[in-house]
């Protein structure tokens, strides 16, 4: 897939990591946050998770430098240092992380909409969930899959354009709230949540991992793409300076607002928060300026996502990993199997929704929980391999990375852990298939006991959650 007309720059390297980290999180970042915990709370949690992706940032930065040589993203990293079946989990649990996030941001792109068009009489678009967002978020999809057909670079151009276009409202939510700050408002509650006094802080920051987690999600997508890269270097570059970036709109967006309204006002607002905050300033334009620029970062998001959806199954089938047919590709270098086979998964998750019930957090959340099992994977090869190779600032980046994993893994709760192991099983068919294909086998050794530990989990997950 090394097609000359599909090579990436610096900037659309940086704008894809961007795009891919900024997305409807930012938007609701003000009541998500002010729910569950106090300014100070927010304060440290920002700490630790700033700090623990700008290690992971760093992590990228050295296995670009160090490790040239291994060109298929998140996943290589993991076969490297623990095996192709611990490769495959790494790739098949980004993949699903993918889908499902395309799928949140639909959901909010249409509730979003639900703010200009509904009324308490007439609901046309809800929480994202009706029928009517359905249809349309289908629509969307399919419209999605013929642009990508047309190649990745053209969808890279369209990405670098909606990231500019994104970071305009952006840019004018975060000045109204610094000019409309007040330190007196900041510090009614400053240590407590509002609606619950008694929450320890330790407690509230850890309430605040899940969420930072999401809003974070995407760091690596320059990495992804690394093969996509006309100079190599430029992809740990992007990645540090995508993310350094969006750390500071984070904070910035978060930590202001609850000098705007109170934390108790915040935590009741409805989604997307930003749009209610900037509206209490500005009036009726707020809204509006934070709705379209929502509408504007999501599908930008998508489109990222959809990037890096389609390219793990087919990195992965290169490296023998996945079924040979997820390496098919178009005359324009576009893996068209992957493509229609996750843009298939997004409308099935789209009809379940509307069929089941749930929304844009439960989405979140699932999508937050399959990617720690890549990220933890990264640094521990970094790890490992820098220990080995003597090359300690890989490997001291690595430790800090794999520490923050732990905490995440920890903090995001055991039900989030059980529906991640239940998600990870299936792909075991997929894996199966590519070794038959390959007429290798893979049920043995090693690879026996992992499989005989994720069954024993899936089914203790299984019948737990049945219980709940």
């Amino acid at each position: 897939m090394s097609h000359p007309d599909n090579k990436l720059g610096i900037f659309s390297l940086t704008a894809l990591v961007v795009g891919s980290i900024i997305g409807a999180g930012v938007f609701a970042l003000p009541q998500n946050m002010a729910a569950v915990a106090s300014p100070l709370a927010v304060m440290i949690g920002w700490i630790i998770s700033g700090g623990g992706m700008i290690f992971l940032a760093l992590t990228f930065q050295q296995l670009c430098i160090h490790k040239p040589e291994i060109s298929t993203g998140v996943f290589g990293y993991a076969k490297s240092g623990f095996g192709e079946l611990i490769g495959f989990f790494s790739s098949w649990g980004y993949w699903i992380s993918a889908v499902v996030a395309n799928v949140s941001f639909l959901v909010i792109i249409f509730s979003t909409l639900g703010l200009f068009f509904d009324t308490p009489q007439h609901v046309i678009f809800g929480n994202g969930t009706t029928a009517v967002s359905i249809a349309c978020a289908s629509v969307f999809v399919w419209g999605m899959y013929f642009l990508l057909l047309r190649g990745v670079q053209t969808a890279a151009l369209i990405n670098l354009l909606t990231t500019v276009a994104k970071l305009i409202p952006i840019f004018i939510f975060i000045v109204a709230v610094v000019t409309a700050f007040k330190w007196e408002t900041f510090t009614l509650n400053f240590s407590h949540v509002a609606g619950n006094p008694s929450e320890s802080l330790i407690s509230q920051v850890k309430e605040t991992m899940l969420i930072t987690v999401w809003v974070f999600i995407g760091i690596e997508g320059a990495v992804i793409l690394s093969t996509r890269a006309r100079v190599r270097k430029d992809v740990g570059r992007a990645t540090v300076m995508g993310l350094l970036l969006t750390l500071v709109i984070y904070v910035l967006v978060s930590l202001m607002s609850m000098g705007v309204i109170s934390t108790k006002e915040l935590a009741q607002m409805p989604n997307p928060s930003a749009a209610k905050v900037l509206e209490s300033i500005m009036g009726p334009a707020g809204l509006y300026i934070v709705g379209i620029g929502l509408i504007i970062s999501v599908c930008g998001a998508y489109l990222s996502w959809t990037m890096l959806a389609i390219e793990t199954p087919y990195t992965a089938s290169k490296d023998k990993m996945f079924p040979a047919i997820f390496s098919k590709t178009n005359k324009v270098g576009t893996p068209i199997f992957t493509l229609l086979i996750s843009s298939l998964v997004i409308q099935g998750i789209l009809l379940a929704v509307n069929l089941l019930g749930g929304g844009y957090n439960t989405l979140l959340n699932i999508s937050s929980e399959m990617i720690l099992v890549p990220y933890l994977l990264v640094a521990a090869y970094a790890v490992k391999q820098g220990r080995q190779d003597k090359i300690y600032s890989m490997a001291i980046f690595g430790a800090v990375a794999m520490l923050y994993g732990f905490w995440l893994l920890y903090a995001s709760g055991l039900h989030h852990l059980l529906l991640a192991t239940l998600l990870y099983f299936p792909g075991l068919i997929f894996f199966s298939i590519a070794k038959r294909q390959q007429r290798q086998v893979w049920f043995v050794g090693g690879n026996r006991m992992i499989v005989l530990i994720l069954a024993l989990l899936a089914c203790f997950a299984a019948w737990v959650l049945f219980k709940l």
